[in-house]
């Protein structure tokens, strides 16, 4: 049987947003090497993977790790899985991780992606940002 893990990644390597809505508690909290405050809800966490989904170039997971990490909610212990990826936006080269936290039921409650070297990180923030405002999810900057 597969683990959320196994589904969630199945969805980005397949490109099938519509998968990960089963994926997700309605709750669900995504940290972003992008944007200091988390984004929360289903709504708002799959309005983003929409947009990474179109972003990133050549995207594939290279290991996984799994174990218990502390949530950043509420301190707790759960169930966490680490996806390692490589991927390319706009030319930059990307190294990072995916780490889900899971609640009792195996969704995902928690997600925070870390990614290196800082010139991805601006490269992917420039992306995101501009792919949020399209999609009408962030106010476009002032000029």
């Amino acid at each position: 049987m597969a683990t959320t893990a196994d589904r969630f990644r199945t969805a980005v390597e397949k490109n099938d947003l519509g998968a990960f809505d089963a994926l997700f508690t309605e709750d669900v909290r995504l940290y972003s090497p992008v944007k200091f405050t988390p984004f929360e809800g289903k709504p708002q966490v799959l309005g983003l993977f929409g947009v990474l989904l179109r972003i990133f170039e050549d995207f594939h997971y290279v290991g996984r790790y799994e174990g218990t990490a502390e949530t950043s909610v509420d301190g707790t212990e759960a169930p966490s899985e680490v996806l390692l990826f490589r991927a390319t936006v706009d030319g930059a080269q990307i190294h990072g991780i995916d780490l889900l936290h899971y609640d009792e039921a195996g969704l995902i409650k928690e997600f925070t992606v870390m990614v290196r070297p800082q010139s991805a990180v601006q490269a992917l923030g420039k992306a995101v940002y501009a792919g949020l405002v399209a999609e009408g999810l962030a106010p476009a900057a002032e000029s």
